[in-house]
Parts: C-alpha cells; sequence; structure tokens
C-alpha cells in the first residue's frame, strides 16, 4: 500500500466518524501541508466571546494539538512527566491520560519546551516523541501498545519534529544533536524497519545570521509525505539540503542543496514543488518532487538570503504565503520566488513575533502570533486582513487546529475551543 492507497484508508476511517466531523490528525493536518477542507470556521472570538470551553494547563508548552472525532489529544509535560492528554472535544473533559518520567538528562533552549512534538494519530493508535524519553503508541482508550527508547539527545535546544504515520510505518526524525538520524518503525508493533543516520554537518561558508562565524547547526522539520504520479517520498529538510527519501527503504532518492544549515520550518508541498527554507536568515529552495539523485540544477528558484523563519506556509493558488518569524506574512510567487507583498500583523498588544504555521480554509488564512492575535487574512496576491481576534492568555507559540467547525488554541497557560 502507497501514501495514497493510505488516505483512502484514512477516508474510510473517516466516515466512521460522527457527521461533519473532519479530523486534523497530525501536524499541519491530513496532509502535513497546512490545509483543512473545513470553509465554515469561527471569524471573530475574544477571551470571552465564542468561548466553547477551555482546559487549564499545568505547564507552558509549545505543541501543537490534534483532533479526531470526539478526541482531542496533546503533549503535555509537568516537571519530569512527559504526559500524552486525551480530551473530550465537546466539553474540554480529561478523559485519560499517559505518563513517562524523563530518565535521561535533556536541554532546552529557554523558549523551547519538553513536549514539543504534536502526536498524531490513524484512527486506531495514537503515537507521541518525547525525544530522550522515548516514542510511544497508544490505542484511543490510552492503553500503552508498544514504546522505542530512542536513546541521548543532547542539542542544546532540544527537540520539536512529530511524528508521522503512513499505512504501516511510524516516522520520526530525531535529532537534531551529535546522534541525528531519520527512522521507520512498523506503527503496530514499534519494531524498527530502517534509519538513516545523518552526518554533523560542517559548512565551509555561511550565508545565514551566522555568516562568517561557525553557528548553530540542526534541523527541527517534521517529515513530509508527498505522493507523485509514480511514488510517495519522505521529504525532509536538512543542513544545507532538501532530500526525499523512500518510505520502505530508506534510500534517499534525490537531493537538492542550497538550503543554510539552521532550519525550523518543515518542507511545504503543493502545485508540483516542494519548499524547502532555513531558518535565522537561512535560503529557500523549490523544486519538483519525483526526481532521482542530485537535483540541485534542476530547482526551479533559490533564495540565498531570506527571511528569519519558524513556522512554515501554504501554498495556493500558485503562491506561497508564510508568516516569517518577526510577524511580517508574505505572500510568494511560486514560479519565480518574487515577493508580491509583505505586511506586519501587529495584535492589539504591539506584539508581532510568531512562531506559528499558517492553516488554509477556502481562500482564508488562519495564523498567530506569540500574544495570543490570531489573523485572518485573504489567500489572494493583493493584501486584505479579514479580522483580527485576540486571546489575554499569555504566550502562544502552538498553531491553530480546525476541526469539527471549530478552532483549538493553545496558549501557555489553556487550551482553547472556540465556536461560533
Amino acid at each position: 500500500m502507497n501514501y495514497k492507497d493510505f488516505l483512502w484508508s484514512v477516508f474510510f476511517l473517516v466516515l466512521s466518524l460522527p457527521a461533519n466531523a473532519t479530523p486534523w490528525p497530525q501536524w499541519r493536518g491530513p496532509h502535513g501541508t497546512g490545509i483543512t477542507s473545513e470553509e465554515d470556521l469561527p471569524t471573530h472570538w475574544s477571551s470571552e466571546k465564542n468561548v466553547v470551553w477551555k482546559c487549564a494547563l499545568p505547564q507552558k508548552g509549545n505543541s501543537t494539538p490534534i483532533v479526531w472525532g470526539d478526541r482531542v489529544f496533546l503533549t503535555q509535560a509537568r516537571g519530569q512527566e512527559r504526559m500524552l492528554w486525551c480530551l473530550n472535544a465537546k466539553d474540554g473533559g480529561l478523559l485519560w491520560q499517559t505518563s513517562t518520567l524523563a530518565s535521561r538528562p535533556e536541554q532546552f533552549h529557554p523558549t523551547n519546551t519538553p513536549c514539543a512534538a504534536s502526536p498524531v494519530t490513524d484512527g486506531e493508535r495514537v503515537v507521541a516523541y518525547f525525544g530522550a524519553a522515548g516514542l510511544f503508541a497508544y490505542d484511543l482508550a490510552g492503553n500503552e501498545l508498544w514504546r522505542v527508547d530512542l536513546g541521548d539527545l543532547d542539542h542544546q535546544w532540544g527537540y520539536a519534529a512529530s511524528p508521522v504515520l503512513d499505512d504501516k510505518h511510524c516516522f520520526v526524525h530525531f535529532g537534531p544533536g551529535s546522534r541525528h538520524f531519520l527512522a521507520a518503525f512498523d506503527k503496530r508493533t514499534g519494531d524498527k524497519l530502517w534509519q538513516v543516520d545523518f552526518p554533523k554537518v560542517h559548512p565551509q561558508v555561511r550565508t545565514d545570521g551566522f555568516a562568517g562565524k561557525e553557528g548553530e547547526i540542526g534541523s527541527w522539520s517534521t517529515p513530509l509525505l508527498v505522493q507523485t504520479k509514480t511514488r510517495t517520498e519522505l521529504v525532509l529538510s536538512l543542513p544545507g539540503k532538501l532530500s526525499a527519501f523512500d518510505p520502505e527503504t530508506g534510500k534517499e532518492l534525490w537531493f537538492c542543496e542550497g538550503l543554510n544549515p539552521l532550519l525550523y520550518t518543515s518542507a511545504m508541498t503543493g502545485e508540483g514543488l516542494v519548499i524547502g527554507s532555513g531558518g535565522y536568515g537561512g535560503s529557500t529552495v523549490a523544486v519538483a518532487p519525483g526526481g532521482d539523485g542530485d537535483v540541485t540544477q534542476k530547482r526551479l528558484w533559490q533564495k540565498l538570503r531570506d527571511k528569519q523563519r519558524i513556522g512554515s506556509g501554504v501554498i495556493s493558488g500558485g503562491f506561497l504565503y508564510i508568516l516569517n518569524s518577526p510577524g511580517t506574512a508574505q505572500c510568494i510567487q511560486l514560479a519565480t520566488g518574487e515577493s508580491v507583498w509583505e505586511e506586519r500583523l501587529t495584535g492589539p498588544r504591539g506584539r508581532s513575533e510568531s512562531w506559528a504555521s499558517m492553516v488554509l480554509s477556502g481562500d482564508r488564512i488562519y495564523v498567530n502570533n506569540q500574544a495570543g492575535d490570531v489573523f485572518i487574512l485573504k489567500a489572494a496576491p493583493d493584501f486584505q486582513l479579514l479580522a483580527t481576534n485576540a486571546l489575554d492568555d499569555g504566550l502562544m507559540n502552538a498553531s491553530v487546529v480546525p476541526a469539527e467547525g471549530r478552532l483549538f488554541l493553545r496558549t501557555e497557560k489553556h487550551l482553547w475551543c472556540i465556536g461560533r
């Protein structure tokens, strides 16, 4: 079964969900692209208006929740505990939680948190990745199915990449740090099927914000399954290059050089292209999937020194839309990489910085900043800000989640459910 067949199997599982239920089963949604088929989503709310429920969180966190039917799944830390929560999507009540202790030393950037990765579900199991604490699979009642000890993770900024499922695999991007690899596990048993180890990169020249210095090196990108006309590819942004792997074997199918060695965004795909973008004033490349070997000379375009980016964008109508970390939203022409417009998004508290990834619903884009302001933009080659909705609830590094006609928003204090 290839990825296309897997999507059909998920489609039939979705049919078993309650009417009008549209799941958001993984980081960046059903296809990892940030696009939802739901179009009748809330457009106006506040801390008091159109709040269906909110659930208090014991500790701040950066992970984005996922939704399947009447369940919301969230990774959550509490001291040394690494937990997976299952909440009732209708009222926010806690249905069950699991807990494991972080027994190995861990390091995190002051702005990063434990449990930074989102869980993933296929409707039969839910998988949570807790860095050095391990990889865990549970059934939808919270019973543990298997666990895998992945070993030490020693990067001073911690981890963030989320696990990904297809018809038989669970893919994990482990790292960065001295141990950095991409691995596939049997999603039913946890048995390792393959692992690709990545050597440490030593760039001779840097063109990003660390130009003239050794600087930080690493990738916090989540793998992305891309379906071409003939095969499925597992695409990952890595220090120095964008790479595609065979999901069955781990063999590298193609690579496109031109990325800088520090990356936060996940690869973005749509309209026959894959785009990788670096962080800290890094580079961006666009290339068609489906190639073989070194495809660097076939890339559509490269921008050597680009914006600072942590969140990922969405592709629609010949354009890439993305919110840069300083808070400037940008529309980029897919064919050329040229900027069409760039506008700063500022909420009522005057803060613009953002880690969030965009969500596309019809022709509306939802994206938030760190202050908890969610902006709704028109996906169009002329800039249109449709609405600004503010939650006064502290820091918000997670991204917007649309599901079942509602929005789920994680701040450092609460998980919010927004309706009409």
